[in-house]
């Protein structure tokens, strides 16, 4: 198999390394270049939850104060509901054949649009930075480099992989998802011969702002990925069933996803201290079997990383792109374009890793925070958008120019993007705000439901108008689209 895309005789040149670069970027993936199935979609993102990242994040319902047994069910709540909307996102894209950030042009307007890009830049720099980190310190103890420079060599191997493209992401997703699993297998049974996981489980004390926030981590760790899921299903025929994108996309990063952050979950319980803050040394040292194992837990830690930041640095990539071309009206991204986003990326990731290595686990936990405040309503507006206001039917044209169906900026929608943020703020828990109305809900922070239910709702105001406008448009499954 060849990691190249099709394309015509008089494109070849366009390709920077020649049978390794994907051609496309955010046009349409033309029907004739249309390959894969939607089982795909498991491998790549059971790959990309299957890393140390996602264990950290199941550990952090443990710190801050759940028990073992509610922060694992808060946890698994969150996957599923964050992942179930993730999902739907990652339906759109045989339908389209774009980005999943251009799409967001026919509810905010081609320049409008812009707005939430620069937030998913911020939120892809910030992961890219956070997985950088702990990466860093598993590539600095295999190559004996240190940690500062095993973030520098990791982030350079995770550009040149995204540079790469498509087929690359989807290979090393696949390669992630077989070595993860052996790994987290490998070391779950370690885990269960060191602690007394029936005891941590036996602690019953229910806290509903506990709990809450247990389901509110991994609900935005599964939100964070939905503007750019789209990106890695697009290139699915356009025929593919909906339905089927869905179930295996939401089996991988559920499964995926909860399996790191339940073995996150029990670790933190079990070793406390030697756990937190020490997360990479912990999980090499559960492996025990000498220099020869703790390399390979080093190498599957990498790769773990590798897979999910190589995701990050791409829909970077693809969201500069997207918010350029809307004000300059490109349509395509030549290969030396595409490195250039790739690395602007990669420094910006790279400097924040490198400046927040000491401080990592708080500044990531509220991050996550941060995330769900700005991603909820526009993932909300997009979904109802394609749903139920549009129905599938986008004039795929227009979305390139901003004197056309969908105009520049569309202020109803960034209004009901800002009302959204704005309601959350009441409900919001972090280390750096709590809104007035935490205390009286117990501590509980359920801004993330607010910001998914209120935009939904006044966006599906304009309903009727919005689907009296593009009724005379074509479903996008039609291939003649």
């Amino acid at each position: 198999m060849t990691l190249h895309e099709p394309m015509q005789d008089d494109e070849r040149g366009a390709a920077t390394v020649a049978g390794l670069v994907e051609r496309r970027s955010i046009d349409v993936i033309p029907d004739s270049e249309r390959h894969g199935r939607a089982a795909g979609q498991f491998t790549l993102w059971l790959g990309a939850n299957l890393q140390i990242t996602a264990v950290v994040t199941g550990a952090l319902a443990v710190v801050f104060g759940a028990g073992a047994l509610w922060a694992v069910l808060g946890l698994l709540v969150g996957n599923v509901l964050g992942g179930a909307v993730m999902a739907l996102h990652a339906a759109q894209g045989p339908r389209l054949g774009l980005p999943q950030m251009i799409s967001s042009r026919a509810q905010f307007g081609v320049r409008g649009a812009v707005v939430p890009l620069l937030l998913v830049v911020v939120m892809y720099t910030g992961f890219f930075a956070s997985g950088t980190v702990l990466a860093g310190q598993a590539v600095g103890r295999l190559t004996r480099l240190g940690d500062t420079a095993g973030i520098v060599v990791f982030a350079a191997v995770t550009a040149v992989t995204a540079v790469c493209g498509y087929r690359m992401v989807h290979a090393l997703g696949r390669i992630a998802s077989a070595v993860g699993a052996l790994a987290f297998a490998y070391l779950g049974v370690r885990l269960l011969e060191r602690t007394d996981v029936g005891a941590l489980l036996a602690h019953h004390t229910f806290s509903a702002p506990l709990f809450l926030l247990s389901v509110s981590l991994s609900a935005s760790w599964q939100l964070a990925f939905g503007p750019y899921v789209a990106d890695y299903s697009r290139y699915l025929p356009r025929q593919t069933s909906a339905r089927a994108v869905f179930w295996w996309t939401l089996g991988g990063t559920g499964l995926g996803a909860q399996w790191s952050m339940t073995f996150g979950a029990l670790a933190a319980a079990g070793a406390g201290g030697a756990f937190s803050g020490h997360e990479v040394g912990y999980v090499v040292g559960l492996g025990g079997g000498g220099t020869v194992l703790a390399g390979a837990l080093y190498f599957v830690i990498a790769l773990g990383k590798l897979t999910v930041n190589v995701l990050n640095t791409y829909g970077g990539f693809m969201s500069l792109a997207t918010g350029v071309s809307g004000f300059r009206g490109d349509r395509t991204v030549s290969p030396r374009a595409r490195t250039g986003y790739v690395a602007l990326v990669m420094v910006a990731g790279t400097v924040i890793a490198l400046l927040g290595k000491d401080s990592f686990l708080s500044s990531f936990a509220d991050f996550l925070i941060f995330l769900l405040t700005f991603f909820t309503p526009w993932s909300a507006i997009n979904l109802v958008d394609f749903y139920w206001v549009s129905r599938e039917r986008y004039d795929l044209p227009a979305l390139c120019d901003p004197h056309g169906r969908y105009g520049g900026w569309r202020w109803r929608t960034l209004l009901v993007y800002a009302v959204g943020v704005a309601a959350q703020l009441p409900f919001l828990s972090s280390s750096f705000y709590t809104g007035p109305l935490v205390a009286p809900l117990g501590g509980a922070d359920v801004s993330w439901i607010v910001g998914l239910v209120l935009p939904a709702l006044l966006y599906g105001v304009w309903t009727p108008a919005a689907r009296a406008a593009g009724s005379d448009l074509p479903r996008v499954s039609d291939p003649a689209v």
